[in-house]
């Protein structure tokens, strides 16, 4: 870091922190002022870390590159405009729908959709009297994440948000209002999906 000088830590570090970069290069330094024990090993540490660094850094530029290309293959296929019409799905969570689902035809009901990924809420009793609805453990576990993503982002839309603050006032928690969102959703896109339509915003119906 001291080869690499105060000007450079601030210029690699400002993209990611506008606001802390000078303030963290100053720390950064002082830390290494108050360094008096000299480790085993650091030369060699000085040889591999860089090196880490670049095969991660490989990595990263690999990702990105196939995030581009995921996202070519999700707007050449013919359903791709359909899924992303829905608030919370974007590139990611529409290309594992395709993945997983396609086009939702192998199942004959959106409830069959909800249990198949992981949606259908488990409800498990405390003692005698108190019941808790909890995801299930079952469905693709390669989609079940996806879901629930979705349902979190698209709480930046006014329908899925009114929905979810309605089941919050029933006096359900966090995840199971969020569950029940992507429960709900899941019935949206199953239609979205056998139809082909694009998603419209409904009005919110709580049962």
């Amino acid at each position: 870091m001291r080869k690499v000088g105060r000007r450079r830590l601030v210029t690699l570090l400002r993209p990611k922190a506008p606001r802390m970069a000078e303030r963290l290069v100053e720390e950064i330094f002082a830390a290494l002022d108050e360094q008096t024990v000299t480790v085993p090993g650091i030369e060699a540490a000085a040889l591999i870390v860089p090196s880490l660094a670049a095969s991660l850094a490989a990595v990263l530029d690999q990702r990105k590159l196939l995030a581009g290309r995921i996202e070519e293959l999700l707007e050449d296929h013919p359903l791709s405009k359909v899924l992303t019409s829905m608030p919370g799905v974007g590139v990611r969570t529409g290309a594992r729908i395709l993945i997983e689902v396609g086009a939702g035809s192998t199942f004959p009901t959106a409830g069959h959709l909800a249990a198949y990924t992981g949606l259908a809420p488990a409800t498990r009793n405390s003692g005698s009297s108190i019941y808790r609805e909890q995801p299930s453990r079952r469905g693709n576990k390669q989609l079940k994440r996806a879901p629930f993503l979705s349902a979190f982002v698209a709480l930046g839309d006014p329908t899925s948000r009114a929905y979810y603050d309605k089941k919050i006032a029933q006096g359900k928690h966090h995840t199971q209002a969020l569950l029940c969102l992507a429960r709900r959703r899941a019935d949206v896109l199953f239609a979205m999906l056998r139809d082909g339509t694009f998603y419209q915003l409904q009005p919110v119906a709580v049962t």
